[in-house]
């Protein structure tokens, strides 16, 4: 068994929280990122360390920012967080989210009367 460094442990640990707060599973979140699950299993689990390359695809993924990752910065659901996320959206992407987002507050403040 590979000795895990504090470093790769650390960012696994960041992008397993991130996963999470996206409610993505292991499975589907491996497929966005066009990895193997046992790959993002040993990422996460910081057997191994990822590549740049990886780092930015899951941060696309995820609509977060690098920084989150490797500072264990805002990776939660948390307003911050998801207002972070949110800003990280590509244009179209973003517009889609605040329509979302503004059907539920027109839902909520319909079911309070």
């Amino acid at each position: 068994m590979r000795e895990k460094k504090d470093l790769n442990v650390r960012i696994g640990n960041q992008i397993r929280i991130a996963r999470e707060s996206a409610g993505l599973t292991q499975d589907r979140f491996a497929e966005l990122v066009s990895l193997a699950t046992k790959n993002v299993s040993d990422i996460e689990r910081g057997v191994v360390g990822i590549s740049i390359g990886t780092l930015i695809r899951i941060c696309e993924t995820l609509s977060i920012s690098s920084d989150s990752i490797l500072f264990e910065e805002g990776t939660g659901n948390d307003a911050h967080s998801i207002s972070e996320r949110l800003s990280n959206l590509p244009p179209e992407q973003f517009e889609i989210a605040c329509n979302i987002i503004n059907k539920l507050f027109e839902a909520f403040a319909s079911s309070g009367k």
